[in-house]
């Protein structure tokens, strides 16, 4: 059963949220952890595409779009219509839902910013993975900086 973990991002809009999403995405890597980032539709994949090589400039973060690339993968997955075969470690969902095959992971972060569209799907992602039967941490950041 997958450990489920809600960030809240005081600041509204995706710019933070992808910011934080970067951060995050650095910081597990440095765990030599697996991670596939699903986002709603193409345009939000290759902007977080673009945004893992531009972050930083000291920063690397060996990543593809889902399906292209080198064989192997790198160990990070940027994909937003495919089921993923081989990442089941970390699943960061970019998602306004819970994607389909969210249970093929052992961890699953959700990173929620602070716009009501946003807070709004997050609740209901929080009480669908409620209703599955999760336990669910959720983290409320004082500035989105945090990691």
């Amino acid at each position: 059963m997958p450990k489920i973990d809600f960030y809240l991002i005081p600041e509204p809009g995706d710019k933070e949220r992808l910011a934080f999403a970067c951060r995050l995405v650095e910081k597990i890597y440095k765990q030599q952890r697996r991670i596939y980032i699903h986002t709603e539709n193409q345009a939000t994949a290759h902007h977080v595409d673009e945004l893992l090589w531009t972050y930083r400039e000291d920063s690397f973060l060996p990543h593809n779009l889902y399906g292209e690339g080198p064989d192997p993968a790198p160990p990070i997955q940027i994909g937003y219509d495919k089921i993923p075969d081989k990442h089941r470690d970390i699943l960061i969902n970019l998602s306004p839902t819970a994607p389909e095959f969210y249970n093929q992971f052992s961890r699953i972060l959700e990173l929620i910013s602070s716009e009501p569209a946003a807070t709004e799907s997050g609740r209901e992602r929080y009480k669908f993975y409620r209703t599955q039967g999760f336990d669910i941490t959720t983290h409320k950041l004082a500035t989105s900086t945090e990691v």
